[in-house]
């Protein structure tokens, strides 16, 4: 069974990587592991490290206490350079 913080950080990583756009391949290279052990982490069938934490925060460039702080304040302390790639690249407008 997962706390509230297993379930925040799971939320606030599928959250960062819909934003940039990344694959849980890419999680997996940032992070040393393989795809499918990122996949188990993200199911909740295997737990994050602290050390994940620490490498996803500096990969993303937000603070490990944005990170597990759930995906809103996450995605709100992504570096504005991050957030417009994936969308532009789908052809989804950013702005009103």
């Amino acid at each position: 069974m997962s706390t509230g913080l297993e379930e925040s950080l799971r939320l606030s990583v599928a959250a960062l990587m819909r934003t940039t756009g990344e694959s849980q391949r890419v999680v997996a290279g940032v992070l040393g592991l393989t795809q499918a052990q990122v996949s188990r982490r993200q199911s909740g069938a295997a737990s994050w490290t602290l050390g994940d934490v620490d490498a996803l925060a500096v990969h993303y460039g937000i603070s490990a206490l944005d990170l597990l702080a759930g995906p809103a304040r996450a995605c709100e302390a992504l570096p504005a350079a991050r957030c417009g790639v994936a969308t532009a690249a789908r052809g989804v407008r950013t702005s009103a």
